[in-house]
């Protein structure tokens, strides 16, 4: 498959996806897609992250998440995009005009790669490897996912920018998490608890506070047709 192939079909793609032409499915998209919708969530992990653990390795992690978002973040705005220029469907010349925006939101010029994808996959990825609880892991990847899509919906993303997003915030989210557990290996810091197995996950963190972020996660999932719709008959 030749490179001409491969965007023709990244086009065809996202033109498929694009739009719905319902009000409240792009209300719901474009709040997804907003960071204010998730605050009571990053304050929940905050609570997941404080509870189990001391403050010293609370603060390790917080740096360390802070730079799994940081490092997606620069290598996909400012490496990838400068450097491939590939315009965003909603700049693309040829094709703008066929793409349907939501309120007018067209994003920057350049869209290679997905930063949303990059650094939400950047810290799912962290973030799973570090509290190993399979339930937390199916969802984080949902959450991940869903937010990927709703920039093809948008129009602002191709499914190629999308991919190679995802690829960056794994591969900063993994390599993050082994310098955690190197530093922690250089500090001899083990947990070691008494723990029952059915009431901590295989890291070590209380299997109850996972399922009180993870309420928190459904709760905003049910929150935003809600709000999608109040917003459409206000």
């Amino acid at each position: 498959m030749d490179t001409n192939t491969i965007i023709d079909l990244d086009k065809y793609i996202l033109l498929a996806i694009n739009g719905s032409d319902s009000i409240f499915w792009d209300g719901c998209m474009k709040v997804y897609t907003t960071i204010s919708i998730w605050i009571p969530l990053i304050f929940m992990l905050l609570y997941l992250l404080i509870k189990n653990n001391n403050i010293k390795n609370f603060f390790l992690l917080l740096f360390i998440i802070v730079l799994v978002v940081g490092l997606s973040d620069s290598i996909s705005s400012s490496l990838c995009k400068p450097f491939f220029e590939r315009w965003r469907p909603t700049r693309d010349p040829g094709l703008m005009f066929l793409v349907d925006v939501v309120d007018g939101y067209r994003g920057g010029s350049y869209g290679f790669t997905s930063s949303h994808a990059a650094n939400s996959f950047g810290i799912v990825t962290f973030i799973i490897l570090l509290v190993k609880n399979r339930a937390l892991s199916v969802s984080l990847i949902i959450w991940a996912a869903m937010n990927a899509f709703t920039r093809i919906y948008l129009g602002v993303h191709y499914l190629g920018d999308i991919l190679a997003g995802t690829f960056i915030g794994v591969t900063v989210g993994w390599s993050l998490y082994g310098l955690y557990r190197y530093i922690l290996k250089l500090q001899k810091q083990n947990k070691h608890r008494d723990w029952v197995s059915s009431q901590y996950t295989k890291s070590g963190y209380l299997v109850s506070d996972v399922y009180l972020l993870l309420l928190v996660l459904y709760a905003t999932f049910a929150a935003i047709p809600l709000i999608s719709f109040f917003s459409f008959i206000y």
